[in-house]
């Protein structure tokens, strides 16, 4: 689409502004640490298992994200399946997790979104049913430490499909209280492709989170207290940690087709300029 035409259709009301100003359909690309794409970069073995899933952001330095057998009886028992041209995604892949992750093993890339740059993180998901494990734990992605008090970000449903996402700075172990803030949104429904995205503003002390589903305005928001002390671990997908203990016990039941993640927290037009570009890709 050429830029004269994307104006024309936004000045009838056919196009929303952030996409006439960007019909290349480019993603903003400044603090942004994470790019995966179901489309691009992913190794698979044994028919559809995903074993590697590399990040799309160019010298990234969290550039792969690999299959994780240490913890588990069955190796190769953690890999998500490669699910190709999706219908309700307009032909794009997704991946589809159960109980398994893939993990980042480079310790500290993500400290800096919970320990004072703040962040923006967008998510093209389906859910499924969850299958028990830590009761309305079920993380499709996070960063938490791996012992001590678990301080990092997470993002996950209740075990009824409830979406809730939220920070943990390390001052108290409590799953949530003032430290480790639940930050509740809607019931999702099973099967359908959302976008889901989050946002927290930079610096220490009190910041907020807010939530979003389908659209830019807040389904629900929490103040977080940031504490720069903070010292977050590895970031996995479909998991809320690189949790070799029990793998598989906090883990998420459903598909993910892109995950993005800004170690900044950006303006309200880039968060718009963002949905829309990723909504029109994905036919929601």
């Amino acid at each position: 689409m050429n830029t004269y035409l994307a104006h024309l259709l936004m000045a009838v009301g056919l196009l929303p502004l952030a996409v006439a100003e960007n019909p290349a359909g480019e993603i903003p690309g400044k603090g942004l640490l994470l790019d995966l794409d179901a489309d691009h970069g992913v190794v698979v073995e044994d028919g559809d298992r995903v074993g590697i899933w590399t990040n799309q952001v160019k010298e990234a330095k969290a550039a792969e994200f690999v299959k994780r057998d240490e913890g588990r009886k069955t190796k190769g028992s953690g890999r998500p399946e490669l699910r190709k041209a999706v219908k309700e995604l307009n032909g794009h892949n997704a991946l589809v997790f159960r109980q398994g992750e893939l993990v980042n093993m480079e310790e500290d890339v993500f400290d800096g979104l919970t320990t004072g740059k703040g962040f923006t993180w967008f998510c093209v998901l389906a859910v499924h049913e969850q299958r028990v494990g830590l009761e309305d734990v079920n993380s499709f992605f996070g960063n938490l430490r791996n012992g001590e008090k678990y301080e990092g970000l997470w993002a996950n449903v209740r075990d009824d499909n409830t979406l809730w996402t939220g920070g943990r700075n390390g001052i108290t172990f409590g799953r949530f209280d003032e430290n480790n803030p639940e930050v509740v949104g809607p019931v999702l429904e099973k099967g359908r492709f959302h976008l889901v995205a989050s946002r927290m503003g930079a610096g220490v002390g009190a910041q907020m989170i807010e939530l979003f589903v389908n659209g830019t305005k807040p389904v629900t928001k929490a103040a977080f207290p940031v504490s720069a002390e903070g010292n977050p671990s590895r970031m996995a997908v479909g998991q809320e940690r690189d949790a070799i203990e029990h793998p598989g016990k906090e883990s998420f039941d459903g598909e993910i087709a892109r995950l993005l993640i800004y170690e900044r927290p950006l303006e309200d037009a880039e968060l718009e300029e963002v949905m829309e570009l990723l909504k029109r890709e994905y036919g929601l």
